[in-house]
């Protein structure tokens, strides 16, 4: 697993200013080595939405004596001082942004006097991708023909000399969409929100590509893997590329379901944009029973699918051509539904959660089932969530075992929550995250001493199943707000979540089994991921496809029970196995009672270890704010089901302490008592001596 770090190293007290990361220096490798980081995330050479100049200024653009003195590098030695403490650095490509910052220059604009934040001398102009693509400053840039000796080609054969005008995504009036979580409101500076799907825009992207790869960077980070989806919250995108898509989409479709969608529209000249237009639709107000949304959904889950794995695969090409092998991976952001089919084409998942809270262990247990056999890393989000309230907390000396709680849950549920190091607060908050140092090496080394007690196999007995096509409209209807409040309607009642929150606050150990739609991600289930769990839960599953209809047959011709809530799919088997349950009521989830039992509330799970060990990591939420404390629960039973016996128990607390304990066995569980349940521990059941 690895240990990230979430490596923006953002200025305290100041914006967190997009696209341009700080400069390095070499004190903070010092730090991470202290963190025991593994790799850094949005961590080097962001300035390729900005111009190919400037990007190459981060990576290899000389540094003067001044900053020298304070071990101030350029973006290549910084990666190179982390490769000689084993630290791989993550190259972070902002996809979708396309920025213009004011800038002040000398009169002959010869060199650069301010960027972005002004100081009232010079000459005022604009600096950014308009004017990198109509070389416009001829002193201080390269022309746009040295990256692109052809120059640049849209999609209709016409030259492009603004990348902005050509490559912004735009709503159904044309308008071009800004980034807005991006844009500081008290500044002036300009965020464009660019379309992938824009063949001139892809090749810029590789061109970024190329530039980070030969500074030595260990891997590609493609942010706003999504795009343009992410542009549906400003009523896009509906620029010419996109267009001409899904009018390719609508053709390719069976012709009776084109015909009745369509009525006998001719979809030689179809402009979805304009006939929405026509019928009174804007594509923002109910946009998801706007006419034929379902289909371009659809069309851009396969869009996203297929550049982004055009993009990894130039990446791993190009780097092949340098002859070095590198990591791909892009932000996932909430692992919605839409990334599952991207998920083949990285080879380390990167998550910014939507909301970050203090206790969420069920959507842990939904990241190691997206991730698989994958490893991922986690960032905090600051918008929706605790963030704010916990810096503010650390910064008064307090909320440290919250912070705490925020590593070890992720751990203990198959995930990894990165360290924050001048993380992301956002476009408005004037401040960058740090964690106190000596909090967070504290904790980063218990988890680098004892990695041999955490696995992704587990022996759960329960699953739950995230199926696509039955959750995809109540959680759309949930997280509806945009990505600078992320709010949550809990008003909307989503069954899954119900039921998962309803499991981990009971302590019951499961797995997430997630069954995509088929169409916008192949569906992969199977019986044999079924077998091996004595329980499989359907909350609300009302659509199954033929693969995972065969999938429940299989299973519960094994023996396997399957409990139902809400709706129920027409096609589910009829079998004596097939149970009801309300979606909130836990004996009724558990018809074959409780694979771990105890009195005191905690999140559970547990790991299957490489030695044949079990490890139940055991997460205590019972923070007392008077006490500014978890509260430790004292003389604490627990009684689990293990798939083989286990002669021996131990107990490893989050301070590093082993503690043996007494083990019995009562119809066929594992008895043991514990003494003391801090923030988070481990209980091994072993045979012989615990490594």
């Amino acid at each position: 697993m690895h240990r990230g770090v979430y490596f923006d190293a953002w200025f305290p007290r100041q914006h967190c200013y997009h696209p341009s990361l700080p400069p390095r220096r070499l004190r903070m490798v010092d730090d991470l080595v202290d963190y025991h980081a593994t790799v850094l995330v949005w961590a080097s050479m962001g300035g390729g939405s900005l111009a190919l100049p400037y990007l190459e200024q981060e990576a290899f653009g000389p540094v003067d004596a001044r900053s020298r003195f304070y071990g101030f590098v350029n973006d290549s030695e910084f990666i190179a001082a982390c490769h000689e403490r084993g630290i791989k650095v993550l190259g972070i490509v902002f996809e979708a942004q396309g920025w213009e910052f004011p800038v002040e220059l000398t009169d002959e604009e010869d060199a650069v006097l301010a960027l972005n934040e002004l100081r009232g001398v010079g000459k005022r102009d604009w600096m950014g991708l308009r004017e990198f693509s109509s070389n416009r400053y001829p002193k201080l840039w390269k022309p746009v023909e040295h990256y692109f000796p052809g120059g640049l080609v849209n999609s209709e054969g016409e030259q492009v000399t603004d990348l902005i005008e050509e490559c912004v995504a735009r709503d159904i009036h044309g308008r071009p969409c800004h980034a807005h979580w991006v844009e500081c409101p008290d500044r002036e500076h300009q965020c464009f929100y660019m379309d992938r799907n824009n063949p001139v825009w892809r090749e810029y992207l590789k061109a970024v590509i190329r530039i980070q790869i030969d500074a030595g960077i260990d891997g590609i980070q493609l942010d706003e893997a999504e795009l343009p989806m992410g542009a549906f919250q400003y009523g896009a995108c509906f620029c010419k590329d996109c267009m001409k898509g899904f009018r390719a989409y609508l053709q390719g479709l069976k012709p009776s379901k084109v015909d009745i969608a369509l009525d006998g529209v001719d979809l030689e000249t179809f402009h979805y944009g304009e006939w929405l237009l026509a019928q009174g639709y804007d594509f923002k107000a109910n946009r998801e029973s706007t006419p034929l949304f379902g289909d371009y959904y659809a069309f851009q889950c396969l869009s996203i699918k297929k550049y982004f794995a055009e993009l990894a695969g130039y990446a791993r090409a190009y780097a092949r051509s340098r002859g070095r092998e590198i990591i791909v991976s892009g932000n996932f952001f909430n692992l919605e539904p839409m990334y599952l089919a991207l998920a083949d084409d990285v080879d380390l998942v990167i998550t910014e959660m939507r909301n970050t809270t203090y206790r969420q262990p069920e959507w842990y247990r939904y990241v190691a089932a997206f991730a698989g056999d994958k490893d991922v890393v986690v960032v905090e989000n600051p918008y929706g969530g605790v963030v704010p309230e916990l810096i503010d907390l650390l910064g008064k000396g307090k909320g440290y075992d919250l912070f705490r709680l925020s590593l070890f849950e992720a751990a203990a549920m198959g995930s990894n929550m990165s360290v924050p190091y001048g993380s992301w607060m956002g476009s408005v908050i004037e401040d960058a995250f740090y964690a106190p140092h000596e909090l967070a090496g504290e904790v980063q080394a218990f988890l680098a001493g004892h990695e041999r007690l955490f696995a992704r196999r587990t022996v759960n007995e329960v699953a739950v199943v995230f199926s696509v096509e039955s959750t995809r409209e109540l959680i759309g209807r949930a997280d509806a707000s945009d990505n600078t409040a992320n709010a949550r309607d809990e008003s909307v009642v989503v069954p899954y979540r119900v039921v998962t929150r309803t499991l981990s606050d009971a302590a019951v150990p499961y797995d997430v089994v997630i069954w995509p739609d088929g169409v916008t991600a192949p569906d992969r289930s199977s019986a044999e991921a079924l077998r091996r769990y004595s329980t499989v839960i359907l909350p609300d599953v009302f659509a199954l496809t033929e693969g995972q209809v065969a999938a429940v047959e299989g299973y519960l011709a094994a023996g396997g029970t399957v409990v139902v809530t809400d709706r129920v799919a027409g096609s589910l088997p009829r079998h004596a196995n097939v149970r009801t349950a309300h979606r909130a009521v836990l004996g009724e989830l558990l018809p074959h009672g409780r694979q771990v039992d105890t009195t005191v509330p905690a999140a559970a799970n547990i790991q299957h270890l490489a030695d044949g060990s079990y490890a139940l990591h055991l997460v205590n939420y019972g923070y007392d704010r008077e006490a500014d404390a978890v509260r430790a629960h004292t003389d604490v039973p627990l009684r689990v089901r293990l798939p083989e016996a286990r002669e021996r128990a131990t107990v490893v607390a989050s301070d590093g302490t082993r503690t043996p304990l007494e083990v019995a066995r009562e119809d066929g569980a594992h008895v043991v008592r514990l003494g003391s349940l801090g923030v988070y521990a481990i209980v091994v059941f072993h045979d012989g001596e615990l490594p």
